[in-house]
């Protein structure tokens, strides 16, 4: 069996050079271990998934299409002064923010991410479920520190809706707009959700770490989404690229063959039924892909965590307001910390969002008040 450090380190220098070709002999000397090591962790990489191309004479390139998920893939584009984060990748998971908040309790450091290529039972806000198909979405979670009490809990959630725009247009160039309180808009599709939950101490009852959920719709088609979705979600990439089989007489060129002295047994080698290939069309470049959307997301949720207090992000929260200054209906599940029955949606003018995050409304009776519990939902009217 091949040892995961070995193959972890061929992946993560195929990662950092994406749509390049590396030798194999190279690998080699730059991991210190043989060509025979190298091959296999070839192998085994295209085993799972990746689509590493063997070039003649030049070595092994991994397609710039490849987007499977791995700490390999996210970590260089890490900014330095958050290499510090720890960083869990896993195939499947019911939740990443209930993994994430297991960890917590089990000891898992503030900083600590965790991400899944599927979520099984991927939940939004009021308990609502969220759409979690295999890689097709970013899903994610943040276990961080609270500075201030559960009331301020929304200027968490306030900051990261800005920190995810930023990231998005950054490594995409889409344009974002926010709807309060954690909803994403790009092309006045709903493109993200974001859930900030409590992990609290059960015997001091003391809230011992935030878990911040971000769940982005990153290629799945209109066709896709369940049908009580189709009208609101979009993805930031609808149209995923081509994946081919290489033909079997590009599988493993002569050039890349490995000394005589560190041959693998024919047992082991790669078929070529299972050596894939992206297909490259240089009018239809391949998207960004997750690994370093997810990795800006790090970033720039870091960023703005580390400025919370400062309540820095505020006035860009309210540029890429989508609701400010149009008429909403504010709908909650029971009854709000106001004396207003919500149950049935009370009409309201969005004014401002306050230093916290908190919407500030003007009803219909031209009286004001202040959203700034997790417990109600806006609709823009019109």
């Amino acid at each position: 069996m091949l040892g995961m450090s070995t193959k972890g380190n061929v992946l993560k220098a195929l990662e950092e050079n994406k749509g390049a070709t590396i030798s194999g002999e190279e690998l080699a000397g730059r991991l210190n271990v043989s060509r025979a090591a190298v091959w296999k962790a070839i192998g085994e990489l295209r085993k799972e998934g990746y689509p590493i191309d063997a070039i003649t004479n030049r070595g092994y390139c991994l397609s710039s299409f490849s987007d499977l998920l791995s700490s390999e893939g996210i970590t260089p584009h890490i900014a330095p002064s958050f290499h510090g984060c720890s960083i869990h990748v896993f195939k499947t998971v019911e939740s990443t923010n209930l993994t994430a908040k297991k960890m917590a309790l089990e000891g898992a450091p503030a900083g600590s991410v965790i991400i899944a290529e599927e979520q099984t039972k991927g939940r939004g806000r009021m308990g609502r479920s969220f759409y979690s198909p295999p890689s097709r979405g970013i899903y994610m979670s943040f276990i961080l520190k609270p500075r201030f009490d559960a009331s301020k809990a929304v200027l968490i959630t306030t900051a990261a809706s800005v920190a995810v725009c930023r990231a998005i247009e950054k490594v995409t160039g889409v344009s974002c707009s926010i709807k309060w309180v954690n909803d994403i808009y790009a092309d006045e599709k709903k493109v993200c959700g974001i859930l900030t939950e409590a992990v609290t101490d059960f015997e001091t009852g003391q809230i011992e770490h935030i878990v911040l959920g971000i769940g982005i719709n990153f290629s799945s088609s209109s066709g896709e989404f369940p049908e009580e979705l189709s009208e609101i979600a979009g993805s930031l990439f609808p149209d995923k690229p081509i994946i081919r089989a290489i033909p079997a007489s590009e599988a493993i060129p002569a050039s890349e063959a490995i000394p005589a002295s560190e041959a693998i047994p024919a047992s082991e080698a790669i078929p070529a039924s299972e050596a894939i290939q992206a297909e490259n069309d240089p009018f239809d470049p391949a998207p960004p892909s997750r690994n370093r959307l997810i990795a800006e997301v790090i970033n720039q949720v870091m960023l703005l965590n580390e400025e919370l207090e400062s309540r820095s992000f505020i006035e860009e929260y309210r540029r890429r307001s989508m609701v400010l200054g149009k008429e909403i209906r504010i709908l909650a599940p029971g009854q709000a910390h106001e004396p207003r029955d919500f149950t049935k949606g009370i009409k309201a003018y969005a004014v401002d969002v306050d230093p916290d995050g908190g919407l500030m409304v003007r009803y219909e009776d031209g009286s004001f008040g202040t959203l700034n519990t997790g417990e109600v939902s806006i609709r823009p009217i019109g």
